[in-house]
C-alpha cells in the first residue's frame, strides 16, 4: 500500500499555523512525526490491495485513535475536535477547511487491528520509540498492578437476561421463531418492555422466573439439528448460560418438583449482561466489587513508562493478577526485579518467575491463624524434603503423599493434641489440628521470611512499588474509568492504545527528539 495521494482541504494547519500549537505536546509531536512513526506500510495487511485504497489514509487515523485515546474522547467528540480544533488538525495532517469524516470510520478502523494478527501495532509503534531512545535501557525493575474498568454496559437482573437471551434466539437462529410461538407462552417476546405483573409480589415474581426459564429450556431443547453460524451459535450459548446460571431447582408447597427459583447467593464467574457477555463482577477488594473488567499493567517505575499492559475479564482463574502478571513479563529479554501486592505472590506465580531468573518483591500473603493470635503455619518447622512437620509442643508427625485436586499434603496430629499445653494457641478443632501444605510451600516460607527480616528488600519494595499506583491513575483519568466498547478484543486494543499515547507524551516531557537517523531523549535544561 502506497502513501495517500489525496489533498487536503485548505492549507495545511501545522505549516501555516505551527506557533499555535503547543511545543512539547502530542500535538506537535505527531503534526511532525506522524509519517515516520505511522508509516503506510504499518497498516498494509489491514487493507488488502483487492479491497482497493482505503477512503482516509491509515496514518489519519491512527494519529486520531491516538489522540482520542490520550484525551478519552467518544468518535463524535473526536470528530468534532477535528473539524474545529487546530491542535487535532494538526496532529492529524488535515488541512485548515477539512471537515474530517464520519464518527463510523474510527469504529471501523479499531476493528481491522483488532482482529488482525497485530492488534496492538500502535503500542508496538510507540514501544520501538523507547526501545530506540534507550531510556529503559539498563532499568531492570518492573512494578505490576491491575484496575478495575467500569464495562460499557447496565447490568441485567435474571429477568432481563433471560428475556433478551430468548429474543436473540428467535431473531438469530433460523427457525426458532416458529418453535418459540408454539413452546414460549410466559411473556410476549416481541414486546420490548417488562412482563406486566405485580413485581411487589414475591410469588408472582418467583412464578414469572420459573416460566421464563421453562420458556428458556423448552425453546433450546425443541430447535430443529442445523449448522449454526457464529451470532447463532453465540445466541444459544448465552441462552443455555443465562438459563442456569442464575437459578436452581425449587419445590411446590405441596412438595412437588419441576419449578425453578432464583439461586441464593451468586454464581460464580456470573455474566452480567447478555450485551456484553464477558463483563463480569470484579471484586478487587473483599468489600468492593464493581461491573467489568481487569486492566493490568506493568510499568518502569523511574521513568512510568508502561512496558505491557493487558485487559481481561475480572472473573476465573486464568485472568488471576499472578496468572497475566506472568504474561506483562514474557517479553522481557533479561531478569528484572518484579515488584508487586500479595495477588501477584501465589505459589505458582513464584515458581515460574523464579525459574525465569526474576528477583521477587512480591509481598506475601499474610497467614492466618487458626485461633486469633495463635500459631500460624510458620511457628511449625515444617522439612519437605523429609516429609515431616513438627509443631510447637516439638511433637513431629509426617507428610501424607501430595493428593488432592490442588497437590496438598497434610500433616495429622489429632493423636497428639489432646492434654497438650498448647492446644489453646494452636486449634479449635475437636478432633485436633490438621496441617495443609501447598505446594510451593518452601519457595513461600523464603520469601515470608525474607520480607519480614531483609530491611534491604523492605526499603526496595517501599520505593519501587508505589509508583505503579501513579500509572493506574493516569489510565483512568479523565474519566477513564469507564469503558466505551464492549467486549475484551475492543477494550483490550482501547487500552493498549491508550497506554502508548501516555507513554508517548511522557516520552515527550522527558525530551524525546528525532536526531535524523534515530530518536533520542534531550532532556531541557532551559
Amino acid at each position: 500500500m502506497g502513501e495517500w495521494v489525496g489533498e487536503t482541504v485548505g492549507p495545511d494547519v501545522w505549516e501555516t499555523c505551527r506557533d499555535l500549537i503547543p511545543a512539547g505536546s502530542v500535538f506537535a509531536f505527531l503534526a511532525e512525526h506522524r509519517g515516520r512513526r505511522f508509516p503506510a506500510q504499518m497498516f498494509a495487511d489491514m487493507y488488502p490491495s483487492a479491497n482497493g485504497r482505503p477512503s482516509m489514509p491509515p496514518q489519519i487515523l491512527a494519529a486520531a485513535i491516538t489522540v482520542q485515546a490520550l484525551h478519552g474522547l467518544s468518535d463524535f467528540e473526536t470528530v468534532q475536535e477535528l473539524r474545529c480544533d487546530l491542535r487535532w488538525k494538526a496532529a492529524c495532517g488535515l488541512g485548515l477547511h477539512d471537515m474530517a469524516f464520519d464518527p463510523s470510520l474510527l469504529a471501523c478502523f479499531r476493528r481491522r487491528p483488532a482482529r488482525s494478527a497485530r492488534p496492538n501495532r500502535v503500542f508496538e509503534a510507540v514501544r520501538e520509540v523507547v526501545k530506540a531512545t534507550g531510556v529503559i535501557k539498563g532499568k531492570h525493575r518492573r512494578a505490576l498492578d491491575s484496575t478495575v474498568l467500569d464495562d460499557a454496559v447496565a447490568t441485567q437482573d435474571t429477568v432481563t437476561q433471560l428475556i433478551a437471551a430468548v429474543r436473540a434466539v428467535i431473531r438469530e437462529v433460523p427457525a426458532a421463531a416458529e418453535v418459540a410461538a408454539v413452546q414460549c407462552t410466559a411473556h410476549d417476546y416481541t414486546d420490548p418492555g417488562k412482563p406486566r405483573i405485580a413485581w411487589n409480589d414475591e410469588q408472582a415474581r418467583a412464578e414469572l422466573v420459573d416460566a421464563l426459564v421453562t420458556d428458556a429450556l423448552r425453546l433450546l431443547g425443541h430447535l430443529p439439528e442445523q449448522q449454526l453460524g457464529e451470532k447463532a451459535a453465540n445466541a444459544v450459548g448465552i441462552l443455555a448460560l443465562v438459563a442456569g446460571q442464575d437459578v436452581e431447582p425449587a419445590e411446590d408447597s405441596d412438595g412437588r418438583d419441576g419449578r425453578w427459583r432464583i439461586t441464593r447467593g451468586t454464581a460464580p464467574n456470573r455474566m452480567v449482561s447478555t450485551v456484553d457477555p464477558e463483563a463480569r463482577h470484579v471484586h478487587k477488594t473483599r468489600s468492593h466489587q464493581q461491573d467489568g473488567f481487569k486492566a493490568h499493567l506493568a510499568i518502569e517505575p523511574e521513568t512510568g513508562l508502561y512496558t505491557a499492559v493487558a485487559l481481561r475479564p475480572g472473573a476465573g482463574a486464568e485472568h488471576h493478577e499472578a496468572a497475566v502478571g506472568l504474561e506483562l513479563l514474557a517479553d522481557e529479554d533479561q531478569p528484572v526485579d518484579a515488584f508487586g501486592d500479595t495477588a501477584y505472590s501465589t505459589g505458582d506465580a513464584r515458581q515460574a518467575l523464579h525459574e525465569a531468573g526474576h528477583r521477587l518483591f512480591l509481598k506475601p500473603a499474610p497467614l492466618r491463624p487458626a485461633v486469633p493470635g495463635g500459631f500460624t503455619l510458620d511457628d511449625f518447622t515444617i522439612d519437605t524434603i523429609a516429609a515431616t512437620v513438627t509443631c510447637p509442643a516439638g511433637h513431629t508427625v509426617g507428610l501424607s503423599e501430595p493428593g488432592g485436586q490442588h497437590h496438598q499434603r497434610k500433616a495429622v496430629f489429632k493423636d497428639l493434641c489432646p492434654g497438650c499445653p498448647l492446644r489453646e494457641q494452636c486449634t479449635k478443632a475437636k478432633a485436633g489440628r490438621i496441617l495443609t501444605i501447598r505446594p510451593h510451600h518452601d519457595l513461600q516460607a523464603i520469601a515470608r521470611h525474607q520480607a519480614a527480616t531483609d530491611p534491604d528488600w523492605q526499603a526496595d519494595y517501599r520505593r519501587w512499588r508505589p509508583p505503579v499506583e501513579r500509572a493506574v491513575a493516569w489510565i483512568v483519568h479523565h474519566g477513564n474509568r469507564k469503558l466505551r466498547y464492549r467486549g475484551s478484543i475492543s477494550n483490550n486494543t482501547w487500552l493498549h492504545t491508550r497506554a502508548a499515547a501516555l507513554n508517548l507524551r511522557r516520552l515527550i516531557n522527558l525530551g524525546l527528539t528525532h536526531t535524523g537517523t534515530t530518536w533520542a531523549i534531550v532532556p531541557n535544561t532551559a
